[in-house]
Parts: C-alpha cells; structure tokens; sequence
C-alpha cells in the first residue's frame, strides 16, 4: 500500500518522501480514502498511530480542490479542528504548515489557543483556511467576530475523549451549535467510551468506524526497570543515571510543578542540560522548550502529567517517572511517550518505600511485573 494508491496528491507524497515517509500506517490506509470520498469518520486510535497525517493529508486535498467552490469569505474558515490543549494545537498547525510549504500550496492555517494574548490571533485571522482551536479561545475569538463559523465544510475532533474528560462540554456544544448542519464530520478518541458514542450519535452520519484502539497494556517495545530507593537519595540517582549511561534526550514525570522546577533547577546546576516544562510556563516558553527537546538541542526535559498525553515525540529513548503519578492509567500514558512507532524505548520508574504499594498496584494493572534494579552499590557521592 502506498500514498499514492490511497489517493494522496503527488505534491504532497513527494513531501512525505523528503521527509524518509514512503509506507502509510494503517490507520492512514482507512482514514485517508474515507475523507477524500467526503464520508464522516469515527476514528479510535491513540497518540502516536499516525492520526494527525491521517486527515491532515487529505484535507489539504480537499481544500485546494474546492478553492473555487467552497464560499471563501474573509474569517470564514473552511476547515475547523478542535483540540483540547496548546501543545495539540501548536503541533497539529505545525504538521499543516510544513506540507503546506513542502507541496508550495498557498493554503493558509492558524493555531489560536489561550495563554497566549488574543490581539494577535485575531489580527492572523485574515484569509485562514484551516483553524486549530481550543474551545475556550475559538468562543472568545467568535464573540468578537474575529472569525465565523457558517462556512465550515469539515470539522474535526481530535482527542474527543480528553475534551470531553476535562469538562469541556459546555464549551464543544456552544461550539457545534455554531456549525452549519451540512458539512462533513471527523471525530478521534484515543477511546470508545459511552461519551463518545454519545457525542456520535449528535455529531456523524453514516460514519466510517476505524478501530486502531490498543490495549492499555500494550507496552510491549518498552523496557520497564525499577529503582528501590530513599526519597532523599532519588536526585543523586537520576544525575547517576544520565550520567553513567550517557543518557539523551530523557523526558522525567514529576508529580508537581515546583518538584519539576526543583529536579530540573539540581539536574542544571550538576551540570546536566535540563529544563522544567509545566502549565505554569508561558505558552511561548513551553513550545520553545519542547522544540528544543524533540530536536534534540535540550538533553532532558522534566515535566508534569502535561506531557502524558497528546504529544507525539515519535522517536523518545528514555522516560523516567521520578514519582509516582495518582493513577495506573497515567503511569500507562506516560511511559507511552517512549517505545511508539515501532521503535524501542525504555522506562525507568524510582520508588520510595511509601510508594511501593502503590506501584504494586500499577504492575497489576499492567499485569505486568517491572525488573527491580539494586541500587546499592551505585557511588551516588559525585553526583
């Protein structure tokens, strides 16, 4: 199966090729014909499936093919995708502009989210095409008529299950009751759950269901290790760690901001190139950090569950959980940052002995039991 034979535009496929993209992933072979026929899509598929390409590539088609026929007000958007969080809204654009240039269309795309000053997402709203929008900003952005939503022709959902988990309701139903009735509807979840079947049963009509939905438990790329150790002795470990392995590009899980602050500030000053990245970070500041990290320039990135889901590092070698997260299903999703797209990774959890039972708790529900490291004869005085 190839690009060309799902009916992807030579442009574009010459673009994927630049970029060492030659075989589509399986969730792309069953979106991608689907949306070029204009049917409305149901997609279960988690982060890292190759969901993003699977209806960016074809609605870059699909709006310079209906250029002259779809009604082209200025802020009338063609296309609207709705996202629960910046970094997805940064990093969708980011997918949409570089085919964009690679395939040397004058399609023009947006990112608005909030966090960011409103003023110059508005000024940018000119001639726009395709939108990337979280909820809350798209609403403020429509309050002030900085853009409209009456000539929308495809609209996507994308990780449908976390806005719906977060409460965003309210805000997705303002949302679609400024939608007009015909257009064509894509909606993603990571999972099929009784919200979405709901939100599908308003939203699609006559959907293509695609089920690329994995077990939570598929971890199988991973190399799971565990590190028995003091609360106190976890920041000399860690510089241990990186450093005797010679480790790069390693994302850590914190359980707070100012436990991430502090892990990123120790892990500076003992010489180790790290950064914090959290909700308290400016949005400006966070993409800059995680375009550094995915690049390669920013040696370890310690972050919250900020980073547990919704972003694709597709080629990540080391997560290290320097706590526990609240629950086994966020343990699941972070160490999933690493050991995507057929590429190995490994995942490093340090326990306290007050953590212990809890990470007994997370192995079961991994069914799962992750190799205990001995620490002790580790010299952690130089670190």
């Amino acid at each position: 199966m190839s690009f060309i034979s799902l009916g992807i535009s030579e442009p574009l496929v010459a673009a994927l090729q630049r970029g060492n993209i030659s075989t589509p992933y399986p969730i792309q072979t069953e979106v991608i014909p689907a949306i070029l026929e204009n049917k409305d899509v149901l997609g279960i598929a988690k982060t890292g499936s190759g969901k993003t390409l699977s209806y960016v590539l074809p609605i870059l088609m699909q709006v310079e093919k209906n250029t002259k026929a779809w009604v082209m007000k200025d802020r009338h958007v063609q296309v609207l995708v709705v996202v629960p969080t910046r970094e997805l809204a940064a990093q969708v654009n980011a997918v949409c502009i570089k085919y964009i240039h690679e395939s040397a269309s004058d399609i023009k795309t947006l990112a608005v989210f909030g966090g960011a000053s409103i003023n110059p997402q508005m000024m940018a709203m000119r001639n726009v095409n395709i939108l990337i929008a979280t909820p809350g900003r798209l609403l403020e952005l429509v309050s002030v008529n900085s853009v409209h939503l009456s000539a929308v022709k495809i609209v996507v959902l994308d990780e449908a299950d976390k806005m719906l988990a977060v409460g965003f309701e309210k805000e997705m139903d303002a949302v679609l009751a400024l939608l007009p009735k015909k257009r064509q509807n894509l909606l993603f979840s990571a999972t099929l759950n009784e919200e979405i079947h709901s939100l599908e049963k308003v939203l699609l009509h006559d959907p293509v269901v695609i089920k690329m939905e994995e077990e939570p438990d598929s971890i199988d790329l991973i190399n799971q290790s565990a590190y028995y150790i003091a609360e106190e002795k976890k920041g000399p470990l860690l510089r241990y760690l990186i450093k005797s392995q010679d480790m790069q590009q390693v994302l850590v899980f914190t359980s707070s901001v100012a436990r991430a602050d502090r892990v990123a500030d120790k892990l500076h000053k003992n010489g180790i190139d790290a950064k914090a990245m959290h909700s308290k970070k400016s949005q400006g500041a966070r993409t800059d950090l995680l375009r550094a990290f995915k690049a390669g320039r920013l040696r370890v990135l310690v972050t919250t569950d900020l980073l547990s889901r919704g972003i694709d590092i597709e080629v990540l070698p080391y997560v290290i959980n320097y706590e526990l997260p609240r629950s086994p299903k966020i343990f699941i999703h972070r160490i999933g940052r690493t050991g995507r797209a057929g590429n190995f990774g490994e995942a490093i959890t340090l326990v306290s002995p007050s953590e212990e039972t809890h990470f007994h708790v997370i192995e079961k529900k991994m069914k799962k039991r992750v190799a205990r490291i001995d620490s002790d004869g580790f010299d952690l005085s130089k670190v």
